[in-house]
């Protein structure tokens, strides 16, 4: 396993060819970028969730190309407020073309699951993310391990057969 830069990150989400799945298992993330606008959100401050433009016009031209952006997110309720206010921005996320979907950590007790969330991309290289307690993220390193491809794929399909779809998801 190798460790990736954030570019390289990047470039990873931006370029893969076929598909990308993600897999969330933590009920909080600190992410840089993220935690200016949850404290808005916090204050009940308006937010026009322009920072999410970025990534929106990525997903609309995976879908022009025909490529699938998947996300599913193990969550404990009732949400904690990481999650309540990930699912208030996830709508123009759906709505450009990434299908999230939201799985009460209960129904996910027989599943199998890698020790750390993951992206996997067309099938072939996984990046897991490794975070902090407090949900900052430390590092992001890959694998082409046939075991652990495996693992994520079957953890991820696992997961989503039981997910329920943003659009139908009522956080408690």
């Amino acid at each position: 396993m190798a460790s990736i830069t954030d570019e390289e990150f990047e470039r990873l989400l931006s370029e893969f060819k076929r598909e990308s799945i993600h897999l969330e298992t933590r009920d909080a993330y600190g992410t840089a970028v993220e935690l200016p606008h949850m404290a808005k959100w916090t204050a009940g401050e308006y937010d026009d969730l322009e920072w999410l433009q970025d990534w929106c016009a990525t997903l609309r031209e995976h879908v022009k190309a025909g490529r699938s952006v998947r996300r599913a997110r193990i969550v404990s309720e009732p949400l904690s407020d990481y999650q309540r206010w990930s699912h208030s921005i996830a709508h123009p996320i759906v709505g450009a073309g990434e299908d999230i979907r939201w799985i009460p950590r209960r129904l996910a007790s027989s599943i199998a699951l890698p020790g750390n969330d993951f992206y996997l991309f067309d099938g072939h290289l996984v990046v897991f993310l490794h975070y902090t307690g407090s949900g900052l993220a430390i590092d992001k390193v890959t694998s082409t391990d046939p075991h652990d491809i495996e693992l994520c794929r079957s953890a991820f399909e696992a997961v989503w057969k039981l997910a329920i779809p943003h659009r139908e998801y009522s956080p408690l």
